[in-house]
């Protein structure tokens, strides 16, 4: 059944004003765009655990793909705060429709474009950012998540082609990927980044089913057995593991913005349904309690849209430090969580029905909080960086 978007933005600080012209438009146009293709239809993708892959199109044409990466590959060339934005306005919709555009620019295209040869870019970047191919990005294993250091994929030495064996788990988009950018390490323990391509010999990608969270998200493995993968489908400009470490902090930041959006959109309903539902002789807005939970949901909307603002003028001079996203990436996805809760609650039985989006955005958030860096690693990264002392050894 289609939904009507009643969505209203919310600037308590009129951050707007610190905004420029070009992000305000590439929000509006990105707004405009998810109410009208993602909200009317995403509570039926999501109750039926399908991603709407008619959607990647749309994403192409409001430049959800790469928008900061340079237009000479076909990419939108804006800031750092624009693509931020852009990643806020997705995740209003849904996170998954926020993850497919996250996983394709910053963790598929950003790697081709940081570390790749000029021929690689311009034979999959236009490709990817216009929607004609889609990607994924395997680094987590079955039993390397936290520590892709201890991967165990590896490619070998075979003349023109490495011999790549091993898998990959939990990779958004791998089932329907035409490109996957691999992280294996070599005979000499280096951590090499590979395109691999749908088709090749020996390369299956497994969808997972089941899921409770990230329903209308495409998730699977990524399996090799064999895989004969040509010398020149390998990033040549990195050899270690600060190459996808790298690629992983320009998705977190993205996600420190999209939570917001997700954020937005569970207190934008509780606010309507408390002006609108009448207990007790009067709107239940009218009770100290309900005003509270309230007032606590937009203080800490409007902190998180501060951090991100601060983080993206930063991201904009080539200042953000991955400690300083990481910051970001933990304190909005778990501020984005809690008020999911509570505006559950201000919805009373209603909010566990999908009539309101806040119990789909809290199951989904649950799976945000723990990807990209989980909720506790991200506090020891902070940990590390005040302190100058590693908890991880």
């Amino acid at each position: 059944m289609a939904r009507t978007d009643r969505f209203q933005g919310h600037d308590y600080y009129n951050i707007d004003e610190l905004l420029s012209e070009e992000h305000l438009l590439a929000r509006d146009a990105v707004r405009s765009w998810v109410s009208q293709e993602v909200t009317p239809i995403i509570e039926d993708y999501a109750d039926k655990a399908e991603y709407p892959k008619h959607l990647v199109k749309g994403l192409a044409e409001i430049g959800a793909f790469g928008p900061s990466l340079p237009a000479e590959y076909g990419c939108g060339g804006m800031d750092e705060i624009s693509y931020g934005i852009i990643m806020q306005e997705l995740e209003r919709g849904d996170s998954a429709v926020r993850s497919a555009a996250s996983v394709q620019g910053s963790l598929v295209m950003y790697p081709i474009y940081k570390f790749g040869s000029e021929e690689q870019r311009r034979k999959y970047l236009p490709k990817l950012a216009s929607g004609e191919m889609i990607g994924c990005f395997g680094l987590t294993e079955p039993d390397h998540g936290s520590n892709p250091g201890g991967m165990i994929t590896n490619i070998k030495d075979d003349g023109d082609c490495y011999i790549l064996n091993g898998a990959k788990m939990w990779i958004t988009n791998s089932p329907i990927a035409d490109v996957a950018v691999v992280w294996a390490k070599d005979e000499d323990g280096k951590v090499r980044g590979l395109i691999l391509e749908k088709g090749m010999k020996g390369f299956s990608a497994p969808e997972i089913h089941g899921k409770w969270s990230l329903r209308a998200s495409c998730t699977g493995e990524l399996v090799f057995e064999d895989v004969r993968v040509p010398k020149s489908n390998v990033l040549p400009n990195v050899k270690d593991l600060r190459g996808p470490l790298s690629c992983l902090s320009k998705a977190r930041y993205g996600i420190a913005w999209g939570v917001i959006g997700a954020a937005m959109d569970c207190y934008d309903s509780a606010l309507r349904y408390s002006q609108e539902r009448i207990q007790f002789g009067k709107p239940i807005g009218g009770f100290q309690l309900t005003q509270k939970k309230l007032a606590e949901m937009i203080t800490e909307i409007t902190k998180a849209q501060l951090l991100a603002w601060r983080l993206g003028t930063l991201a904009n001079v080539g200042k953000a430090t991955s400690a300083q996203i990481s910051m970001a990436k933990r304190n909005n996805v778990m501020m984005a969580l809690e008020i999911a809760r509570e505006a559950r609650q201000i919805h009373g039985g209603m909010g566990i029905t999908n009539e309101y989006p806040c119990m789909r955005h809290m199951m989904n958030l649950e799976t945000v909080l723990t990807y990209e860096g989980t909720h506790d690693i991200h506090l020891l990264i902070t940990g590390m960086d005040v302190t100058g002392f590693n908890a991880f050894k």
